[in-house]
């Protein structure tokens, strides 16, 4: 650890890095001790923390959509050989890589789209994908992608949910003409944002729990286990329709 840095000079530069997302405790320095939720993403994390392996050594782990790289940081301390975070975003890698070295812990930062996540040339044995499904305008592109070329063995996955948290007894087929299911609070549904949710324009789609666990299982995932109420640990499966993000058009006889 890097414990020869100041409070005043951690504090300084975390500051000059614009606002944290993550709070993250930097040798006592908290570098969102105000943000709206709390003591946010810590407070969250104990809630599923048990699901991922207290002993990482010698797996790889990518994080996608790190932000300010809580999450990195918590699979390097857990021994990972190799942990890779990727964002879209510069400034949030900037501070993930501040955090990183203030800590004294190597991982590595990328800037990368979740829909370039083929470029990287390999697959790893944890996937973390949380809390940017709702920010994508193809998120079940996003999904395919990742198991196609990412995902060696496990996944972690969030998503905002909204909506009924129940989930309908779907049936494998339906005639065209019947349409009451489609109306049913537990039935398989994505919202569509046109504006804003929460100031934010970067909310797209936000799914009930029954889309998101729809949408895991027909990208080729099996849900091991629904580790918190938006929170779900899956392995990397045969997709229904096959292997490839390209499915057989769904087009009704009549």
């Amino acid at each position: 650890m890097n414990k020869n840095l100041s409070p005043e000079v951690i504090r300084s530069g975390a500051a000059a890095l614009g606002e944290w997302f993550h709070n993250i405790n930097l040798h006592g320095v908290w570098t969102a001790p105000d943000h709206f939720l709390g003591d946010y993403p810590a407070q969250v994390w104990q809630h599923f923390a048990h699901v991922v392996p207290q002993d990482l050594t010698g797996l790889s782990v990518l994080d996608i959509g790190c932000n300010g790289g809580f999450f990195s940081l918590e699979m390097k301390r857990r021994g990972a050989r190799r942990v890779l975070g990727v964002d879209s975003d510069e400034r949030y890698l900037a501070q993930a890589r501040f955090a990183a070295e203030t800590l004294g812990l190597e991982v590595e930062y990328r800037q990368l789209s979740v829909y370039d996540v083929a470029s990287l040339g390999e697959r790893f044995d944890l996937v973390l994908f949380m809390g940017v499904l709702y920010h994508l305008r193809h998120p079940l592109l996003a999904l395919d992608l990742i198991h196609e070329h990412v995902v060696g063995d496990l996944l972690l996955f969030q998503s905002m949910q909204r909506g009924s948290m129940d989930v309908a007894e779907v049936a494998a087929d339906y005639p065209f003409e019947e349409e009451a299911h489609f109306d049913a609070p537990a039935y398989p549904k994505l919202h569509f944002i046109e504006h804003r949710y929460a100031g934010d324009v970067t909310n797209w789609w936000v799914p009930n729990r029954a889309c998101a666990e729809a949408m895991l299982r027909n990208a080729g995932f099996e849900i091991l286990e629904r580790a918190d109420r938006e929170v779900y640990l899956c392995r990397r499966a045969q997709p229904p329709y096959g292997t490839g993000a390209v499915y057989p058009a769904k087009v009704p006889s009549r």
